[in-house]
């Protein structure tokens, strides 16, 4: 009587781990121009509304940007903008205000959204 033997399975963890390893160890991962550097932070991505982060990700690795992640990115491009300028600036207070305009703009389309 011969007893028959499944083969192990590997989670799909397992296999990005393996996958990852063997490219830290061929140096593939090194060559990155982001290598040992720290991760960028989207702050466009944070003040999307977390019930449309995968959807609008998607679309944007996909190579198309619906308006509302165009306007974010322009608030978020901003708000560095605005970091950088002087507290009583005229500039500060028209920076401001394109940001509230652009956030109204955006809260509209997404309830909008929302809606349909």
């Amino acid at each position: 009587m011969s007893i028959c033997t499944i083969p192990s399975m590997t989670t799909l963890d397992e296999q990005i781990a393996r996958a990852l390893q063997e490219s830290l160890q061929n140096g593939e991962l090194k060559s990155a121009k982001s290598w040992g550097k720290p991760l960028e932070e989207d702050r466009a991505y944070w003040d999307t509304p977390e019930e449309y982060r995968l959807a609008f990700k998607i679309l944007k690795d996909a190579g198309y940007g619906p308006p509302e992640i165009q306007m974010m990115q322009e608030i978020a491009m901003l708000r560095k903008e605005l970091d950088r300028t002087p507290e009583e600036s005229v500039d500060r207070r028209e920076l401001e205000k394109k940001i509230s305009e652009l956030q109204l703009k955006v809260a509209i389309r997404l309830e909008v959204m929302k809606r349909a």
